[in-house]
């Protein structure tokens, strides 16, 4: 045995010797080639595999996510209607006195592609006026609905309940109507004094069959909807299932947290994925059998198969015919383009074959426009901050100083001329500030004054409606800050925040240091926004929707302002919620006299 490998080994060895250098170099990098292929491709068929699943589960979340906003919007449309039914007619009409069922029907009719009945009754159960249906039936009971009972139990909460066929009220056409009720406790006024009484607004079940209905998950999946306990409340095969010719895992679902998980069921294995309903406690559940993913997979990897076997035997037919025309060459240029990329200045060698050369010509002609290139970017880029910088330091509106002045000649002419008097003072101060001979960064306490100067000139234009209040903590003193990013903040906490305020809006700016950072917050207590409006708001995604004046962009300009002076980590955090205020913060580099000045000096 030892004497046939040593013959072996004498063979390869005089095989190897008798070889031309091209032949060497040919089938040493094809086999180089090939070996690196095939680990490439069995890594690629590892991160393929684990990547698909991955993939997968991202879109079943995302489809639910997407699913899971139609159906809140759905839900909140409930939600608006009992308000507004609540809020705007029956706490302002007293029974004894007045009728609610023209209101009733005008909110009716305007919701009456997705309504199905509006249904207002007393704490004992008795009618007090409903829409369009306003007879019931004899057998019924409201006093005993579940929808009845949690609402008179649990008095805060708004009560989601399950489908179920519309069975209260007297019906002409005789249908049978599917509804999803939503029920609350209210407060009926009667010749002055206050009872008990619960709200029923009954919204057509199509409108949440229509948005699972035609979702499509990844793989040939289905969406089903169940509640907290897990009863069906929209599935895709719900008749059949109900008949006991299908089953579905919707009790195991309803213990399932938020995310994906792997299931069998039936004998099968499957993806499930499961997204909770806000409000309501309902789940969306994504099924995706796991046979469908690989299926999908199994096409992948058979194409990822054929373009490796494709690329060795390319390769290898590339390395054999030009290996002896490009290898010392090549080698030559590899160690030019080597010592270019460590910075060095080298002379570049167009020698070899006609294509060696060209590509030497190429490398010296692409390594001369680079650098013409970076310098010319680098130029751009400087200028392009310069600008930017610039046109987003223009905070003063011309509307604001145009309204201003219209208010001085106002006051003049009614002969209030102290009011007058400081509102040109405290415009002039403004400007003298604004202009801060051409510095972008400013003391802090000059950043405040103009606040304060602002804010005087808008309450005497808004005739007091509001309170505000301006605070620097003492470790401040003698701290330093961008130029024009409160006057824009406290200009949005105006238009939107005090909108409804009528002598009793509060707007306070509060400055104080945490850590290295300095903050300063812009609060008021006015109507506040949702948590997605006011991330629209900063990254401008979408429009923001106009509840005043202004459109956000004045709070845009700031945030970037801070992000292009100091960096990503810096700039503006907003914090609101409806009809609790809205704080907007400030966040940005607590600079000292010196430091600003190097800041000043860094700036293009």
């Amino acid at each position: 045995m030892r004497k046939l490998i040593r013959s072996l080994a004498s063979r390869v060895s005089r095989w190897y010797r008798s070889m031309s250098i091209q032949m060497v170099i040919s089938l040493s990098f094809t086999a180089v080639a090939v070996v690196g292929i095939l680990f490439i491709g069995l890594s690629l068929f590892w991160r393929f595999s684990t990547t698909t699943n991955r993939l997968q589960e991202d879109g079943s979340q995302r489809v639910l996510a997407q699913v899971n906003l139609n159906l809140d919007g759905y839900l909140r449309r409930m939600m608006r209607i009992s308000d507004t039914m609540y809020f705007r007619v029956i706490k302002s009409t007293d029974l004894e006195r007045g009728d609610i069922s023209q209101q009733m029907n005008l909110l009716y009719e305007e919701n009456r592609d997705a309504l199905v009945s509006i249904a207002l009754f007393g704490g004992d159960g008795s009618l007090v006026s409903a829409t369009p249906l306003g007879s019931l039936k004899p057998q019924a009971a409201p006093a005993q609905q579940p929808w009845f009972t949690a609402a008179t139990q649990r008095l805060e909460n708004l009560h989601f309940f399950t489908p179920q066929v519309q069975n209260l009220f007297e019906d002409p056409s005789y249908s049978y109507r599917w509804v999803v009720s939503l029920s609350r406790h209210v407060e009926l006024t009667r010749a002055g004094s206050t009872e008990n009484g619960v709200l029923l607004v009954d919204m057509s079940f199509g409108g949440i069959e229509q948005i699972c209905r035609d979702v499509e998950l990844p793989g040939g999946g289905y969406l089903y909807l169940i509640d907290g306990n897990g009863e069906l409340i929209y599935h895709p095969k719900q008749q059949m299932i109900y008949a006991g010719l299908e089953e579905e895992n919707n009790l195991a679902a309803a213990g399932y947290r938020d995310g994906s998980h792997r299931e069998s069921f039936g004998g099968r294995e499957r993806q499930v994925t499961v997204k909770t309903v806000g409000y309501t406690g309902w789940k969306l559940v994504g099924v995706v059998p796991v046979a469908g993913l690989a299926s999908n997979s199994y096409q992948m990897i058979l194409f990822g198969a054929s373009l490796i076997l494709f690329s060795v035997f390319l390769l290898a037919f590339l390395n054999f015919r030009i290996s002896e025309h490009i290898s010392k060459p090549i080698r030559n240029l590899e160690q030019t383009v080597k010592q270019l990329e460590a910075g060095k200045e080298v002379e570049i060698e167009e020698d070899g074959c006609y294509e060696v050369r060209r590509l030497g010509h190429a490398i010296r002609s692409m390594t001369s426009t680079m650098r013409h290139l970076m310098e010319d970017i680098i130029q751009q880029e400087g200028e392009k901050r310069r600008s930017e910088l610039e046109v987003l330091q223009s905070q003063i509106n011309p509307h604001f100083l145009y309204n201003t002045l219209d208010s001085v000649i106002w006051m003049t002419e009614a002969g209030r001329y102290p009011e007058a008097i400081q509102m040109v003072t405290s415009l002039a101060r403004l400007f003298r500030i604004s202009l801060s001979r051409g510095s972008s960064i400013i003391p802090l306490r000059d950043e405040l004054e103009h606040a304060g100067h602002y804010m005087t000139i808008q309450k005497m234009r808004y005739k007091n409606r509001f309170e505000v209040q301006i605070h620097a903590d003492a470790d401040t003193e003698g701290l330093y800050s961008l130029k024009l990013i409160v006057q824009p903040i406290l200009e949005n906490a105006i238009y939107h925040g005090m909108a409804a305020a009528d002598g009793d809006g509060l707007i306070t700016v509060h400055a104080y240091r945490e850590g290295e950072d300095l903050l300063i917050d812009v609060s008021d207590n006015g109507l506040g926004m949702l948590p997605e409006v006011a991330g629209q708001l900063l990254d401008g995604s979408k429009p923001v929707p106009n509840r005043g004046k202004g459109s956000g962009i004045g709070v845009r300009n700031v945030h970037s302002r801070i992000r292009l002076t100091f960096g990503e980590r810096y700039g503006l955090v907003i914090m609101s919620e409806p009809d609790m205020g809205t704080t907007v913060r400030i966040r940005q580099p607590a600079l000292d006299e010196s430091a600003a000045g190097r800041w000043k000096e860094a700036q293009p």
